[in-house]
């Protein structure tokens, strides 16, 4: 039966975390809930950005390898921060941004939050589909639990300081909304670079405090972000 064959076991393992977090951020979108084009779209646009991360992880990898001994601390941090974290984060706004800031769509301050999550999970389901199948099942049980809602937690962060930027412009706070779309991409970068470099170096127990608060965090934001939602 094509239900018990192998290959639709690993994807379903792969896609179904990231399609629950998913429907759960779709269903805090209270006031105005956005059309199924525009997130499908925003899904594709998380899986391009998979494809363009991979290419400049591996050219900033190889740069870094030539720079610092492989197993120093400080090309640790390199790696994680300014190559995985910035390269995911950075493509991930890039097509955020490019997607949806003119969009009539974009009309209210938690579309933001919306519109990042769904380019994470994109992200993270392409990413999860790869890892499931180089490692195997069990990767996926952690990754559904660490990795898939973590990206979804950046998205979250990504998100708030967004929607909040289209509102700074749409007031005409112009040099506000820049900042805050600097904000949208720096705090990512910077939670995304301290996950992966706790997960490869890091004590057990502070990666798990770490992620424990990160979700705690974005769960009461997209909370109060949904309970707080105007029109803009």
């Amino acid at each position: 039966m094509i239900l018990l064959n192998p290959i639709t076991i690993l994807v379903a393992a792969a896609i179904i975390p990231a399609v629950i977090l998913l429907f759960e951020i779709y269903k805090y979108d209270r006031l105005e809930k956005e059309p199924g084009r525009l997130l499908r779209s925003l899904v594709l646009k998380g899986i391009v950005a998979t494809a363009l991360a991979v290419v400049t992880e591996k050219i900033g990898i190889a740069v870094l390898s030539r720079v610092f001994p492989t197993d120093s601390f400080i090309y640790y941090v390199f790696l994680m921060y300014a190559v995985v974290g910035l390269s995911e984060e950075g493509f991930k706004y890039l097509l955020l941004r490019t997607s949806t800031w003119n969009s009539a769509d974009f009309n209210c301050r938690f579309d933001g939050v919306v519109y990042a999550v769904f380019v994470a999970l994109g992200f993270a389901l392409w990413e999860n589909i790869s890892y499931v199948f180089s490692y195997g099942l069990g990767t996926a049980l952690v990754r559904a639990v660490t990795a898939v809602p973590g990206h979804a937690c950046f998205g979250v962060f990504m998100g708030t300081w967004y929607g909040l930027a289209k509102k700074q412009q749409i007031w005409g706070q112009e040099d506000m909304s820049v900042v805050s779309r600097t904000i949208a991409v720096v705090l990512p970068v910077l939670i995304h670079g301290t996950y992966d470099l706790l997960a490869v170096i890091g004590n057990t127990w502070i990666f798990v405090i770490f992620i424990a608060v990160m979700f705690a965090i974005s769960f009461a934001t997209v909370k109060k972000q949904s309970a707080q939602d105007h029109y803009l």
